[in-house]
């Protein structure tokens, strides 16, 4: 049910939307942390620009639109400050965004289960009657929870394909994520959206940015492409954290994935169904190989344990053959 909040009680909420309540600023807006009178904590979006609020009631509209997921930030209702420009109420997501996450070491377990997060949350998108076409994938717009569940964020360029046909605007999205075939906005489809998630995948892997001007090339894709050509997985895997063993082939498919994502020709990317149906066998198979892995070691261990009992029984027979040998004759023996 989307509430609408008073403008003042927002206002207090935020401490007159103060730079020490500011969690969040991107192209379109500026979010703010806001702790409402029963203490319940939401996030408040309003433009970049006073004269600008067509990104945030694109936003509204598009999350209206969709039905309640635990793979969307929740949208929780409006408000009107007093020129009557609208603001947003969004789900507070206090543990960060992809983007922070990234900066130390990842497991790679949650490397591979946060891919397939990833996967399902925009395979919803394009799912959804009508479709959406989110346009602006990227590390910064992967938020989580208080208990580390993984949502998308930041609807303000979302479009639906009905949409197109009146849509006059030019491509928009963030550089290092943007989908080259997308130069006119008949080139979009849900194939600019699987681009995007490529590149994430590649990020997630690597634990490098989309685009860093201090490496070369600059951009993730320019650079990840070479290898995967050669086949150079290991050139490509976060050197922060070493790779388990019975995890190498399931990050091995990953990479060919996010390759196949990346591929220049729009035509031969995989649809969004396609790689989480991939991704949900590679995270199955993930928990097997596991098993299997820590079986094999556990039998392995208990083989070694057996097999010095029964050296250590052989050694003490032995001696005590010897033993008996020096007193032969003797009563006991």
């Amino acid at each position: 049910m989307i509430e609408f909040f008073d403008y003042q009680h927002l206002l207090c909420a935020t401490d007159g939307f103060s730079a020490a309540s500011l969690i969040g600023k991107g192209s379109h807006g500026s979010v703010y942390k806001a702790i409402l009178k029963d203490n319940t904590v939401v996030a408040v979006k309003k433009p970049l620009q006073t004269n600008d609020y067509s990104k945030l009631e694109n936003e509204a509209r598009v999350l209206w639109s969709l039905r309640q997921t635990p793979l969307v930030v929740n949208f929780l209702g409006t408000s009107l400050d007093s020129a009557n420009n609208k603001l947003l109420v969004m789900e507070f997501m206090p543990n960060g965004s992809l983007h922070d996450l990234l900066l130390a070491p990842v497991t790679w377990p949650k490397r591979l289960q946060i891919i397939t997060q990833i996967a399902r949350a925009v395979e919803f998108l394009h799912q959804a009657n009508p479709l959406v076409i989110h346009r602006d994938i990227k590390a910064e717009n992967i938020l989580f929870d208080s208990n580390w569940n993984l949502k998308l964020a930041d609807f303000g360029l979302a479009v639906s394909p009905s949409e197109l046909r009146s849509y006059a605007g030019q491509p928009a999205g963030t550089i290092g994520y943007l989908d080259p075939c997308y130069t006119t906005p008949s080139k979009l489809s849900t194939k600019s959206d699987v681009f995007s998630f490529g590149v994430v995948v590649l990020e997630v892997i690597s634990g490098r940015k989309a685009m860093d001007i201090s490496k070369s090339p600059a951009s993730i894709v320019e650079w990840a492409r070479p290898l995967i050509e050669r086949r150079n997985f290991d050139g490509i895997y976060d050197g922060r954290i070493a790779l388990p063993e019975y995890l190498a082939g399931r990050m091995r498919k990953a990479v060919e994935l996010a390759g196949r994502c990346v591929c220049v020709e729009q035509g031969k990317r995989p649809s969004m169904g396609e790689i989480l149906e991939a991704m949900e066998m590679e995270t199955s198979c993930c928990c097997i190989e596991r098993f299997k892995f820590f079986q094999n070691r556990v039998w392995s261990g208990l083989a070694v344990v057996v097999g010095m009992r029964r050296r250590r029984r052989r050694l003490k027979m032995e001696a005590n053959l010897k033993w008996c040998s020096s007193r032969q004759g003797a009563p006991n023996c």
